[in-house]
């Protein structure tokens, strides 16, 4: 993922989904170790531009409790909240990149 900082957005991410923060020698910081990927390593690559358009590649998020509240004290930032449209938040990053969060669903 392209990165103006990438240890600090290693970092956020591992504060929301786990796992560690490996710093490389090239500037890069990968996120390990974080349950849920269908990959080992979230690398994350320096660039000197900021994010201009909409993710080339879409995540989501399964929410501990009812509501973003805890992304948002960390620092995300609430795009658009469930309406009669769509069941989930929708959420940037601090780089803002956005990002779907689901609440668990009510036991039946």
């Amino acid at each position: 993922m392209d990165s103006a900082d990438p240890v600090a957005q290693a970092t956020w991410w591992a504060g929301v989904v786990g796992g560690r923060v490996e710093p490389t020698d090239e500037g890069a910081a990968a996120l390990v170790g974080a349950g849920g990927f269908p990959w080992d390593r979230w690398v994350f690559d320096p660039v000197p531009e900021r994010k201009r358009v909409k993710n080339r590649m879409h995540w989501d998020v399964d929410l501990a409790g009812p509501d973003p509240t805890r992304l948002i004290a960390a620092g995300a930032t609430l795009l658009r909240e469930p309406d009669a449209d769509i069941r989930w938040w929708v959420l940037a990053d601090p780089e803002g990149n956005e990002f779907c969060a689901f609440a668990p669903r009510p036991a039946a």
